[in-house]
């Protein structure tokens, strides 16, 4: 339990600036004997109240725009909990296909593009049409699996909105907490979740949440980039390396 409490405070201070702690914190959990299932849900409760902790610390700040955000956040909130309804329904092997391939294109975006700044930027996308397809696509994807979330949050406000890294972080987080918190009421309905682990972990990575969070206001984008390049690569090794990933078993294959 001391030792999924520690692994909670780093994922939570991760998780606040560049997401990716679930990667850090569901292996921790089956290791201490969980099932994948158990796993799975009982991560969704240190996730949503990191994404709580850093959403509030962000939005005491100013830093969220709450007059279109909470339109996000309901569309969020809903497809996570289509994406927690759909989870048994989906080919595995895509997913494991697909993610990682996007994170290392989100790892080179964040690392060699220079929209990425600290300043607001002209948006490509209206509210409405971001509203529409960016919580839709990305919630479920966090209702069924979740980890890389938080960077493809990030990377659609900077890329769609033109937010500035910041700006992007705290609304990232309060999309984060929506789709975790609609998965959650799911996966607590069906009983997997282990509530005693789970809450441990929760304080845990709200404290973690708040370090990040703070950091990554007094810093901007000369700590969020940087964080976000090496999460989003070392996400996607993570997949690669695992044994089950098609494009493993493809290498295997061949060689």
């Amino acid at each position: 339990m001391a030792a999924l409490a520690a692994v909670s405070l780093v994922a939570g201070f991760v998780d606040s600036i560049a997401g990716g702690g679930g990667l850090v914190t569901v292996p921790a959990l089956l290791l201490a004997g969980l099932d994948p299932a158990q796993a799975i849900a009982t991560n969704k409760v240190q996730g949503t109240f990191a994404a709580a902790s850093a959403t509030y610390t962000f939005g005491r700040k100013g830093l969220i725009a709450w007059a279109s955000a909470w339109r996000f956040a309901l569309v969020a909130f809903a497809s996570g909990i289509a994406g927690a309804l759909c989870v048994r329904f989906l080919p595995r092997p895509v997913l494991d296909g697909l993610i990682p391939v996007l994170l290392i294109a989100i790892a080179l975006f964040f690392a060699f593009s220079p929209s990425v700044r600290n300043e607001d930027a002209h948006a490509r996308m209206g509210a409405l049409a971001f509203g529409a397809t960016v919580p839709v696509a990305v919630g479920f994807y966090d209702g069924i699996f979740g980890p890389g979330a938080g960077s493809f949050y990030m990377l659609a406000f900077v890329t769609l909105l033109g937010y500035g890294v910041v700006r992007a972080t705290a609304h990232t987080k309060l999309l984060n907490l929506c789709s975790n918190l609609g998965s959650l009421f799911l996966y607590a309905a069906t009983g997997a979740v282990v509530w005693p682990v789970g809450l441990l972990m929760a304080g845990a990575s709200l404290l973690g949440a708040q370090i990040g969070s703070r950091l990554a206001m007094r810093h901007g984008a000369r700590i969020i980039r940087p964080l976000l390049v090496a999460v989003s690569g070392l996400m996607a090794l993570r997949l690669l390396l695992d044994p089950a990933n098609p494009w493993r078993q493809g290498l295997a294959a061949l060689f």
